[in-house]
């Protein structure tokens, strides 16, 4: 066939032609259009006049569609979606050959956060309608994620308080010169660009500074906790506790607190590949599937104070608890021993995931009663050296672990905004995203109407 650049036509009469009927673009396309027939989008249309006033908005079903395909593909910048919109036929089938530039990506994006992230039910939805998600065995893990932040920010509350001096001291210096140049009264030109910046490095310093005190005034709480628990206990049995005394309160300092003055919010995370700066994804998994049924960001560096609140994830998203959740031991104490209730069978690991699996392939199969004396731990791993127990947790790693595998695969080695809220809504995009594919691979598709 002769090559020739400039032929004409070489286009077809629409884009959509090009676009396999299979594929995961057109797959998205009729998720949305489904989700917007039963009314489940109405919310991001709030907020756009309808009188024909001001610039014409974007639709939003195609920058729902346009996000969404996006993060199924890894692509999270703006700015590459942007470029993809030009550039890629799949995105410009999505978007009908409009090209909305990054601006109105990135402002679209975070004006709809919220809405964004309630998605995340409704895509879940349709994974239970498809039988992905029958809430019978889950597995329960965290992902410690780098945020748009750098480690080497973080400052102490001494730190903090020295940076906000200087800071306001050169800002007096500034007035003062502008005192004598324009006069008391006037304003003259404005603060030059140097300035501005510093003005919100204030802003952020003082967030930072407002986290340490924070911690501050909870560590002093708990200190009064664990003397008043010390004189109760000393009232009832009479004598004095052994050991050192407590300090008062107002005497407990935390000197080496710290906080990121890029996100005073993010937290310095420690993972297998070092630290970071950022924040903890939680997610429970479906085990045979990997759909995942509840998702949620912590500031917390561990899991253990995490299990409480994924299992009412559990209700208010997949609206039900699992009928059994498997952990690791980040996971365990003996409070959340009890947390399953009668609804659901926790196997939640005692020792160091290691330690854990060599225990159970060489640990004996239990045999006969445990005593009435058995603490919550001898029970919990008396219950996993059992054929059962063994069987369940073995599904534990070969879950949740693939799933985060999946998502690094794709892209989310870092967040891109900053904030507990907005990193919140940027994870949960993350698992929407995920469980589209998850959708898109198992062959369901939604009713034509």
């Amino acid at each position: 066939m002769p090559y020739q650049e400039n032929q004409l036509f070489l286009l077809p009469p629409s884009v959509a032609e090009w676009v396999a009927e299979d594929s995961l673009a057109r797959f998205v396309s009729e998720v949305v259009d489904h989700l917007d027939e039963e009314g489940r989008l109405g919310a991001f249309y709030e907020g756009y006049r309808k009188d024909g006033w001001g610039r014409a908005a974007y639709h939003p079903r195609m920058m729902v569609k346009l996000l969404m395909y996006a993060y199924s593909e890894g692509v999270t910048s703006s700015r590459r979606i942007a470029q993809r919109c030009e550039r890629d036929v799949a995105y410009r089938y999505l978007t009908a050959n409009q090209q909305p530039d990054f601006r109105t990506v990135s402002d679209f994006r975070k004006a709809h956060l919220a809405r964004l992230e309630a998605l995340f039910v409704e895509v879940l939805r349709l994974c239970q309608e498809a039988g992905l998600a029958k809430m019978g065995r889950v597995a329960l893990d965290g992902r410690r994620v780098a945020g748009n932040a750098a480690l080497d920010q973080n400052r102490t509350k001494a730190g903090l308080e020295e940076e906000v001096r200087r800071i306001l001291g050169e800002a007096e210096r500034v007035d003062a010169e502008e005192d004598r140049q324009h006069g008391r009264d006037r304003r003259g030109d404005e603060l030059p660009e140097g300035m501005r910046t510093k003005t919100d490095r204030l802003r952020r310093l003082r967030e930072a500074q407002e986290r340490l005190e924070e911690a501050e005034r909870k560590a002093r709480e708990e200190q009064a906790g664990k003397i008043a628990e010390r004189e109760r206990q000393e009232r009832e049995s009479g004598k004095k506790k052994r050991g050192r005394k407590p300090k008062a309160p107002e005497a407990v300092e935390t000197p080496e607190a710290k906080a990121n003055v890029t996100d005073p919010e993010s937290q310095i995370l420690k993972t297998k590949k070092g630290w970071v700066q950022g924040y903890n994804g939680q997610a429970v998994a479906d085990c045979a599937t990997q759909v995942i049924i509840a998702q949620d960001v912590t500031q917390q560096a561990n899991d253990v104070q995490q299990l409480g609140p994924m299992l009412t994830r559990c209700e208010e998203q997949a609206g039900q608890r699992p009928r059994e959740l498997l952990a690791d031991a980040g996971y365990w104490s003996e409070d959340n021993a009890v947390l399953g209730g009668e609804t659901t069978e926790l196997f939640v690991a005692t020792l160091k995931d290691h330690k854990q699996r060599k225990a159970l392939q060489k640990s004996p199969t239990p045999r006969g009663r445990i005593a009435k004396t058995a603490t919550l731990r001898d029970r919990m791993e008396r219950k996993l050296l059992t054929k059962r127990g063994k069987a369940a947790y073995r599904e534990r790693g070969k879950t949740i672990e693939p799933v985060f595998g999946q998502m690094a695969n794709r892209g989310l080695v870092r967040f891109l905004l900053r904030g507990f809220e907005k990193v919140r809504g940027e994870w949960s995009l993350w698992c929407t995203s995920h469980n589209l594919l998850k959708l898109w691979r198992s062959g369901w598709r939604p009713a034509t109407t």
